[in-house]
């Protein structure tokens, strides 16, 4: 229905169309009705998406949070803040000169129930959670900064063997030892049949003695994808009882989202915020190239890239007002990513990854346009 409604859509004028599909065949270039076939300018598969997405979470361990930005050379990271770290209650001037070499941005802070978009005054504190904007290269320096290690991973155990379930799997199996619960029979023998390198366990994994069983305290991950929110939260839960060191969970009820941070889940993904991410950038003005939603908060991040004459390019940073609430975190310049300081002059062609709450977006895109 999606598909026929876009095509519709096409055929009576419309200049965008984006059609979200629940089979991945439709993503692949030799199904007959993939995007590019039929003319759709976008097609939004959530599986597959939410399945990259926690790829990259489980790579990058010590994050709870990662969306890239300029093909991969920017990296937004949310990291949860102990309460032993040597950086607390500093205010972030001073962090910044402090460690200068990191080259880092605080974009947001989110304390409890609120998030606010920082200012050089603010400090860390325990137990919050922050959002920095880095160059790539400088991810491990950061890493060290927040006092959190890479883990080593090895074995990782996956609860649910849906599409999301599925992809995970099939991407992971290429570097690590990977087991996947599924309950269903039929679903069990499919997936054993698709995933050779991965031991495929038919049973519950919400049973104790099941995963005890098969070695969960020995894993190095636990990532839950059932299609119902309270088996991944519960499942999860147990995993940390059982002091596996990195929890992964599947969260699609916005009401939820506010509570995950406090029960000790490591990180969390919703499909319908990649779907809304993905749908964002057709829908914004001006010379946007992508746009993400930082998960448990208001606050968006959006990547530019000004147009010539705009008038964000005819002064130094220091001289354009920027819009309250808006934050300008990185720029990318050709091959070289660095963070804009208020003698910087942003040029046309610059990639400006800034991040805003909604009441400054229309404010925002006037000076980039």
């Amino acid at each position: 229905m999606n598909l026929l409604a876009a095509l519709l859509a096409k055929k009576y004028g419309v200049s965008k169309t984006i059609a979200r599909v629940k089979n991945y065949e439709f993503l692949q270039e030799d199904c007959p009705l993939n995007a590019q076939k039929m003319d759709i300018d976008m097609i939004i598969h959530p599986e597959s998406e939410t399945a990259m997405g926690a790829v990259r979470l489980l790579k990058q361990t010590a994050a709870s949070h990662l969306i890239e930005f300029a093909d991969g050379e920017i990296v937004l990271l949310g990291i949860h803040l102990d309460r032993d770290l040597n950086i607390l209650r500093k205010p972030l001037i001073e962090l910044g000169k402090e460690f200068s070499d990191v080259e880092f941005r605080t974009v947001a802070i989110q304390r409890g129930d609120t998030t606010k978009i920082p200012g050089g005054a603010d400090m860390f504190l325990p137990n919050d959670r922050v959002f920095i904007v880095i160059p790539k290269d400088k991810v491990d320096q950061a890493v060290k900064m927040f006092g959190k290690e890479h883990q080593s991973m090895e074995n990782i155990m996956i609860l649910g063997g849906g599409q999301t379930g599925y992809l995970i799997a099939h991407e992971l199996e290429k570097e690590f030892n990977v087991k996947i619960i599924e309950s269903d029979t039929d679903a069990s023998m499919d997936l054993a049949e698709k995933l050779p390198n991965s031991l495929v366990i038919k049973g519950d994994g919400l049973d104790l003695n099941l995963l005890a069983l098969e070695g969960i305290i020995d894993m190095d991950a636990f990532i839950a994808v059932t299609g119902e929110d309270e088996t991944n939260i519960v499942a999860s839960l147990m995993a940390k009882h059982l002091r596996v060191p990195k929890i992964i969970s599947l969260i699609n009820k916005t009401e939820y989202t506010p509570i995950i941070p406090t029960i000790g889940i490591d990180a969390y993904l919703s499909k319908q915020m990649i779907t809304v991410n993905s749908i964002l950038k057709y829908i914004r003005q001006g010379q946007i190239v992508s746009v993400a939603s930082i998960p448990g908060t208001p606050v968006e991040a959006i990547e530019l890239i000004p147009k010539q004459g705009s008038k964000i390019t005819r002064k130094k940073l220091s001289d354009v007002k920027i819009p309250k609430n808006a934050l300008l975190g990185a720029v990318q310049r050709d091959d070289r990513v660095f963070i804009p300081m208020g003698d910087t002059q942003i040029m046309p062609g610059d990639k400006v990854v800034l991040f805003t709450l909604p009441s400054a977006i229309h404010d925002v895109e006037k000076i980039f346009n």
